[in-house]
């Protein structure tokens, strides 16, 4: 049985700080240096967005306790004290800063940022309307400054630009989902959602979808734009591609209607309510991932025996 300390720091979630990952793979460097590097800056992120979870669950625990779900948290349900997850969250913050500026000034500094930013959006940014998609992305995006910052490599603005729009796809395809359970299942609602409209977030899906693919194909053009250091990198085009319109298949309301009738069960919100387990649950999108990987390893491979001339 896990343990309760284990689950109040919501270890589902530490899959979304795989993103720390992309900076040397993007960049081709996969040395043991840079691999070190980055699971370091993984653990790192882990432990300050746990901090935050915690943090979160202490100010939100009276309300938890009145949630037919939420109720069942660690906290809210008494197993974690309060004062002892209080002692967890700063350990955990602190310690995270405290190695980051040890391992990198600019990682240290990348993780209190990251923090200044959760501050800001559990205080005021979640309940402000397209404020809220913003300041979840940006939080992807320290993530990946984070992975060149623990290595000390150059990160092509594209690359950072490119983030931030998959990043801002990913936020406008959670509050899709959200919207459509209350649709469904009714219930109260959260102020800012109250704010946002299909037709909104359909508009800017298609915004940022747009420039997602664009950034990333432009990154990688190659070297001669600022992007990868090899424009081989345009092979794997394709799979972000798929990988977006898998994603897109997933959240539409038809497509969710056939599989809850073909599964047998009532219609729910999709799964693109929760990136992370689409990610690990859905084997298009997951095979998606692993070929986009192999690719990129690939590339690397014949880049680093000269077998590519550019």
């Amino acid at each position: 049985m896990k343990s309760p300390y284990i689950t109040a720091l919501r270890p589902r979630q530490w899959t979304k700080n795989l993103v720390v990952f992309a900076a040397p793979l993007f960049n081709l460097n996969l040395s043991p240096q840079t691999i070190f590097g980055s699971l370091l800056a993984f653990v790192l992120f882990c432990c300050a967005s746990s901090s935050f979870y915690l943090l979160n669950d202490i100010v939100d625990v009276e309300s938890d306790r009145k949630h037919p779900v939420k109720c069942k948290r660690p906290i809210a349900s008494g197993e974690v004290s309060i004062p002892i997850a209080i002692a967890m969250a700063v350990i955990l913050l602190g310690g995270a800063i405290i190695l980051g500026w040890w391992r990198s000034r600019w990682l240290g500094a990348t993780i209190i940022s990251y923090a200044l930013l959760q501050v800001a959006y559990n205080l005021k940014l979640k309940r402000a309307v397209i404020l809220d998609v913003i300041a979840i992305a940006m939080g992807f995006v320290f993530r990946a400054y984070a992975g060149g910052a623990a290595n000390r490599i150059p990160l092509s603005p594209w690359f950072l630009v490119c983030t931030a729009m998959l990043a801002l796809f990913l936020g406008v395809e959670k509050r899709k989902a959200e919207l459509r359970l209350i649709k469904i299942n009714g219930g109260k609602t959260r102020a800012v959602l109250r704010r946002y409209s299909f037709g909104l977030l359909e508009r800017m899906e298609n915004v940022v979808t747009s420039g997602a693919i664009l950034t990333y194909t432009i990154w990688s053009s190659g070297p001669q734009v600022n992007g990868a250091s090899t424009p081989w990198m345009m092979v794997t085009v394709p799979f972000v591609l798929y990988g977006i319109f898998r994603y897109q298949l997933l959240s539409d309301p038809e497509e969710i209607a056939r599989r809850s009738a073909r599964e047998g069960h009532s219609e729910v919100g999709g799964q693109s309510e929760r990136p992370e387990e689409v990610l690990l649950k859905d084997r298009p999108i997951l095979l998606t991932v692993v070929g986009w990987v192999i690719t990129c390893f690939g590339i690397l491979w014949l880049k680093t025996n000269g077998i590519l001339i550019r």
